[in-house]
């Protein structure tokens, strides 16, 4: 059966980066050809290579400026914004970085013309990107399956994410504000046999009994064999929300949840280490530049010691006393310890901007160094809170497998956590990651951790 053309998230992802760098390197080339643009000679033998960094560049400030966050591409205004900054950042790096970029002309609105160059062009292709594939026509088409408190909140979820139509849901019953229902006891999918519009079914077998599972695994056979994608709610929920299900949480977790391959990879961790003591030794040094301001900064707002330290639980569940920049008023847990909130009222005025821009945590480059905590993990915790959570959360233990990180999925996913459900919904990012652990989402942290930075989301 010949299915209705859609383009899925990492698609859409791929798509803006590759015609990105083909909008980029055409244009500088037709601007060579035809409005005598010499900065970029293309009939230079090094054209290859500085077309390659100006790339890499160009990538990797639009990670950091969320030029490829799919809920920004949609919008004008937030596009031509994080256009304007990644060209302006490649820029400047790229006009700074000796023997590896052009010689620099001697006219200089050459540099401005190469800024243009970088913005007008990519502007007008994402501006097509929004007006034509950026419509229902390109949407997934699915269908859901299963009990409605089981469904109800991943439909309401895609509901108005620009990416997904739903095209019904088989229910035990109707969900508030959600049209298209079909009572899962007496509707069949037969309906839908001819529909080509359908791009995936999601289903969930949780909940429903044993006569309605046999007549619709019987239907279900009949679609995959029609060529219908059929997917379980726990793979559609992973690749939607990037944690895994709560059901996971249950006796029988190792069915679901294992090790990333990387954990037992030489390679991968030799590599994490190299990193972890590069980047700690680069940030120890940014800080030492720093401290003068911060030390400034915490006389006028904080008045009071600047470090502190605390024990937390790393690795295999031992204890090591972490360090940080005192953020909160002195004795600010003689009544016990109590979890951190958003806007909490212990935080100081220069606290708030030690956390806002994650300076807070630079002494922990010190724990890095040690061993004791990795660039990357779940976010060490308190042994008394640990405990509880422990008490409450089943498998919360299982975060301890790997080094607790300066930062972590969880951390840029979901910052605050001053509840026992939001505790766990922090538990499941973190679980995603031990079980996605590579190379790739690493770097995914460090990029979405630098966006938090600038544009001041931290805690």
């Amino acid at each position: 059966m010949k299915q209705k053309k859609y383009f899925n998230i990492s698609e859409r992802k791929i798509l803006l980066r590759v015609i990105d760098a083909l909008v980029i390197v055409v244009s500088l080339f037709l601007s060579f050809e035809f409005l005598e643009f010499n900065y970029f000679n293309f009939n230079n033998e090094n054209v290859f290579g500085w077309i390659l960094l100006l790339i890499i560049y160009y990538l990797i400030f639009g990670e950091i400026f969320q030029l490829f966050n799919l809920n920004i591409s949609n919008n004008r205004y937030l596009v031509v914004r994080s256009i304007v900054i990644t060209a302006f950042g490649t820029t400047v790096f790229y006009i700074f970085t000796p023997f590896l970029t052009p010689v620099l002309p001697s006219n200089r609105l050459q540099i401005a013309y190469f800024f243009l160059i970088l913005v007008l062009p990519i502007i007008l292709w994402r501006f097509i990107y929004i007006q034509l594939i950026f419509s229902p026509k390109y949407f997934k088409t699915v269908i859901f399956i299963g009990k409605s408190d089981r469904i109800e909140k991943m439909i309401n979820q895609i509901k108005g994410d620009n990416f997904h139509n739903l095209r019904a849901y088989f229910s035990d019953k109707k969900i508030d504000n959600i049209d298209n229902f079909k009572d899962i006891n007496t509707a069949n999918l037969s309906e839908f046999y001819s529909d080509n519009s359908i791009n995936e079914i999601v289903v969930s077998k949780e909940g429903l009994s044993k006569e309605v599972l046999s007549s619709l695994n019987k239907e279900l056979i009949f679609l995959f064999q029609k060529g219908f994608n059929i997917t379980s709610y726990e793979s559609f929920y992973e690749e939607i929300t990037s944690r895994i299900p709560k059901e996971y949480l249950e006796h029988n977790f190792y069915k679901y949840i294992n090790f990333s391959k990387n954990n037992t990879n030489r390679f991968y961790l030799f590599g994490l280490r190299v990193t972890d003591i590069i980047v700690s030794l680069s940030g120890l040094m940014v800080f030492l530049l720093l401290l003068p301001i911060i030390l400034i900064g915490n006389l006028l707002g904080n008045r009071g010691p600047v470090f502190y330290n605390q024990k937390r639980v790393g690795q295999n569940g031992k204890e090591f006393k972490i360090f940080k920049l005192r953020s909160m008023v002195t004795n600010a847990e003689s009544n016990g310890a109590v979890w951190a909130q958003k806007n909490d009222t212990r935080i100081t005025a220069f606290g708030k901007f030690l956390r806002n821009t994650r300076l807070d945590e630079v002494p922990q480059f010190i724990n890095i160094l040690k061993g004791d905590m990795s660039i990357i993990g779940p976010r060490p915790e308190r042994l008394v809170f640990v405990k509880d959570l422990e008490d409450k959360i089943p498998f919360y233990s299982i975060r301890h497998v790997v080094r607790p990180g300066l930062t972590g999925w969880a951390q840029v996913n979901y910052p605050y956590a001053n509840t026992l459900e939001e505790q766990e919904t922090k538990l499941r990012y973190d679980l995603y990651y031990i079980k996605e652990r590579n190379a790739f989402l690493d770097f995914k942290i460090l990029i979405k951790t630098i966006t938090t930075v600038l544009f001041f989301r931290g805690q």
